[in-house]
């Protein structure tokens, strides 16, 4: 189970706007979390608090394909992105990381700014508290599931393919 506040954004968030190309430079998770959206919101990070949620509109992470983009959202401590849709590339980051993100059309159209959410991962329904609405989202293969489970791919195969 999640719980947050959203936070909302637009269509076409791109991986610049999440991380900016000038921070690129540095692989350390808390560096990356400290500008995390800083180009799109830049009191974001001020802002947000540990659980947080991101909801947005279509193509989020869209642009270039920076494994730095969902690092730096998962570092800040955001618990997850809802969105009417994902760049392809930042869907595959975000689970290899370990960063949960469903997709939604209607409650990435409908969650407000400021809502209080919650996403249930067992019946796949995200309910805004605010307001009292559920929306489904698109279920996770079980594998992916379990990847993000387990905090990411290289934590899930640690776990389950290297013997110690």
């Amino acid at each position: 189970m999640i719980n947050g506040k959203s936070w909302k954004y637009g269509d076409n968030v791109n991986t610049d706007e999440i991380i900016p190309a000038r921070y690129l430079n540095t692989t350390d998770e808390k560096e990356l979390a400290a500008h995390c959206m800083e180009d799109i919101d830049k009191d974001f990070v001020k802002k947000a608090d540990k659980g947080d949620i991101i909801v947005a509109g279509e193509n989020f992470g869209c642009g270039s394909s920076r494994e730095h983009a969902p690092i730096a959202i998962k570092a800040l401590g955001i618990s997850c992105v809802i969105a009417k849709s994902f760049a392809r590339i930042f869907f595959r980051n975000a689970i290899n990381i370990g960063l949960p993100i469903f997709e939604s059309k209607e409650a990435g159209t409908e969650i407000s700014d400021g809502d209080n959410v919650k996403v249930d991962l067992n019946s796949n329904v995200i309910t805004n508290l605010t307001t009292d609405k559920e929306y489904s989202f698109t279920p996770f293969a079980d594998e992916m599931k379990d990847i993000i489970e387990a905090g990411g791919l290289m934590e899930y195969t640690k776990a389950n393919y290297c013997s110690s």
